[in-house]
């Protein structure tokens, strides 16, 4: 029996997860159907994956829109969403949905001041529970879902389900989950042998981060990296830019058969930091789904996160001892 949403994702255990929607009608995601393309899709969730991370409390670490799936790597940023004001939380939240009619007039300063205080009391109410919307990774990806089958199915002037019933999430426990996973994510075009190199591999947070650095940017719209490979800032991913870009370039020539022979054979510094072999860092991020289910971790994270759980079983106990040491 699947497990509920809210029991997976336990903001007491980390922050950070792993998320992959699936489509229901595989080949109309994009690609080509028929002599029509349907490319111009992944602009779409790639552009709203941006929106979504400007309006929700929610960090994107690292993305791939694939052919017929998306992977996004998240970062609830509870914190932010704490110190919002009232009217803060409500334009978040009237930027992707209506609200209702007193949430509207209320940001209207003439209208506000006329406002008794049963319907500040209302206003205030409302604007909670949106609040607590802001961190919750279920609204993210509903808001990132709904949004792509909406204007699929009119494109397709058809009605019925786009995405797979539930999206797939995986606890991230530890910085090496996290950087196996986004590496995963990131390499999903040279995986599938769609892209020969990360900077080639469309609708990736890679191809949007090396991007932004040819021109001296750094990426509003996903979570930046620490300036320091010796200290993580807070709200800051916990290794370097320079850093994981040479961990994603190093394993994209393990895993493309045409650049196995340009392999350097000293350790990428984030993989002596973390103390992960080469053979052990390839499964990683070409069987990372398959080797763990609902977390990822040392055993140690794992056993205490099925014990927040309350599960009896640790599940992926055997890839840890294998994988992470």
């Amino acid at each position: 029996m699947p497990k509920a949403r809210k029991s997976q994702i336990s903001l007491l255990d980390t922050p950070y997860y792993h998320c992959v929607s699936r489509c229901v009608r595989r080949a109309y995601l994009c690609g080509e159907e028929n002599g029509k393309s349907f490319e111009h899709r992944r602009y779409w969730v790639e552009d709203r994956i941006h929106v979504l991370s400007d309006v929700f409390a929610i960090d994107v670490c690292a993305y791939a829109v694939m052919s017929n799936h998306t992977h996004v790597v998240l970062h609830v940023a509870k914190d932010k969403a704490d110190i919002l004001t009232t009217e803060e939380v409500i334009q978040r939240w009237h930027r992707l949905y209506k609200g209702t009619l007193l949430t509207q007039r209320y940001l209207s300063p003439e209208l506000r001041k006329d406002f008794h205080e049963a319907q500040i009391k209302t206003v205030e109410a409302t604007a909670e529970i949106w609040r607590k919307r802001l961190y919750d990774i279920s609204w993210f990806m509903r808001a990132l879902n709904e949004y792509i089958a909406r204007a699929a199915n009119k494109e397709d002037d058809c009605t019925g389900h786009f995405w797979e019933g539930r999206f797939k999430s995986q606890a991230l426990l530890d910085e090496s989950a996290l950087a196996a996973c986004m590496a995963y994510v990131d390499l999903n075009p040279v995986r599938a042998k769609t892209a020969k190199t990360p900077e080639t591999s469309d609708h990736t947070s890679i191809q949007y981060r090396i991007n932004a650095a040819r021109v001296g940017k750094t990426p509003k719209r996903l979570m930046p990296f620490s300036q320091s490979s010796k200290q993580s800032m807070p709200q800051s991913l916990p290794f370097t830019l320079p850093d994981y870009l040479q961990l994603v370039d190093t394993t994209s020539r393990y895993i493309h058969p045409t650049k196995r022979g340009k392999v350097e054979h000293t350790l990428p510094t984030i993989l002596e930091r973390l103390n992960i072999e080469h053979e052990q860092w390839l499964t990683l991020t070409t069987q990372f789904e398959a080797c763990f289910k609902h977390a990822v971790g040392k055993e140690a994270l794992l056993e205490q996160y099925a014990h927040n759980q309350h599960q009896q079983r640790v599940q992926g106990r055997q890839s840890a001892r294998r994988l992470l040491g």
